[in-house]
């Protein structure tokens, strides 16, 4: 992480703006404070992606939430062409005064931007979606890039960047949610116990998804809803025990794919 901030910071003064990209189903909570520091004398634009997994009502929520602390936002799907589209313009209008300045000029040169957030929230997805291919290597998971990559369209220089995680977390509800949707190592995270946090959560505010997708109807024992997942999905061992470690993943997994509903943390 620090040899990531150090490569932003070194590479600063050759962009004109900076694209943060935060995952839509916690856009609060994916919001890194320090690159906020880092990038405070830049044109900055808070890209919620992944909005097509969360209702459009909580879209339009976080981004006016933004907006009201003074932050452009916009709220996209980097599978949808039309939202992808918008982001392009997005992107123009945050810089339309130095456009205009290099125009007066008669300077012509594409913008630069570079495009932070931390890790699996779609960097690399966004840049693919707005070079019109597969520029850069993309992955469901924390950590697919490992250093910058410049990628060049017709009016437009991406500068895609490592994720990058706070460097401490006081706020263990933050913590947990950005485990939820795979913006940690699942390596470094107890799956059994992060599956259980989930559907904790779920249970408070979208009982009615789990009822449809697991048949839970008893959200106050945490390991009778594990046991409904087991029932519905048919996980068992030998013997006929629950495989609870499969049941484990395959909420997490249905969870980061939607399949659970339209789900908003945050």
């Amino acid at each position: 992480m620090t040899a990531a901030f150090r490569m932003m910071e070194e590479n600063l003064k050759a962009v004109d703006g900076v694209m943060i990209i935060l995952d839509g189903r916690a856009p609060f909570s994916s919001v890194n404070r320090k690159l906020d520091g880092l990038f405070k004398d830049k044109k900055v634009l808070y890209v919620l992606n992944k909005c097509d997994l969360i209702d459009p009502k909580d879209a339009k929520f976080a981004v006016a939430k933004f907006r009201e602390e003074g932050k452009t936002a916009i709220a996209v799907s980097a599978t949808d062409k039309r939202t992808v589209d918008a982001l392009y313009d997005a992107v123009f209008g945050l810089l339309k005064e130095k456009i205009e300045r290099y125009k007066n000029k008669g300077v012509f040169r594409p913008m630069r931007i570079m495009v932070a957030g931390i890790p699996n929230t779609g960097k690399s997805t966004i840049i693919n979606a707005l070079s019109g291919g597969k520029k850069t290597q993309t992955g469901n998971k924390a950590g697919v890039t490992r250093g910058k990559q410049w990628v060049r369209l017709r009016e437009l220089e991406l500068l895609d960047t490592p994720g990058t995680m706070p460097p401490a977390f006081d706020n263990q509800v933050i913590a947990k949610r950005l485990a939820y949707i795979g913006s940690m190592n699942d390596a470094t995270v107890d799956m059994g116990d992060l599956a259980y946090e989930l559907l904790r959560e779920l249970w408070e505010k979208y009982p009615e998804c789990l009822r449809e997708r697991y048949g839970i109807e008893n959200g106050d024992n945490t390991l009778e809803m594990m046991n409904a997942v087991c029932a519905r999905r048919g996980f068992l061992l030998k013997g006929g025990d629950y495989d609870y470690e499969r049941a484990a993943s395959a909420v997490i997994d249905d969870f980061r794919k939607g399949r659970i509903g339209k789900i908003f943390l945050d």
